[in-house]
């Protein structure tokens, strides 16, 4: 029936396609997280970012299924053009997204 694929769809944490005015706020908080580390890491001039730097960063236990859990995340981010990964592991905002602040 449709209303139920829609009420399971809408379980789902669903990450839109980015494009120029859409706000962090679009996103799950989880996400917005990931956005905002990766931003402070700009702003700090430093490299971008890994997942097993960003579980220290969210006080998360560094094992194997959490920093998965985070790399599924960003590379769904990368795919929906939220980050961009420059090298194999490390993500960093895509440069629009970079152009926003986390209140946009």
């Amino acid at each position: 029936m449709p209303g139920g694929v829609s009420e399971s769809a809408k379980s789902k944490s669903v990450v839109p396609m980015w494009r120029a005015g859409l706000a962090w706020s679009a996103l799950s908080v989880d996400y917005q997280r990931i956005l905002r580390v990766l931003a402070d890491r700009e702003r700090l001039g430093q490299r971008p970012g890994s997942c097993q730097e960003m579980t220290v960063y969210f006080g998360v236990e560094t094992v194997p299924a959490k920093v998965e859990a985070l790399r599924s995340k960003a590379k769904r981010m990368v795919a929906r053009g939220w980050l961009v990964e420059p090298v194999p592991g490390r993500f960093t905002l895509s440069e629009g997204v970079a152009g926003q602040s986390a209140g946009s």
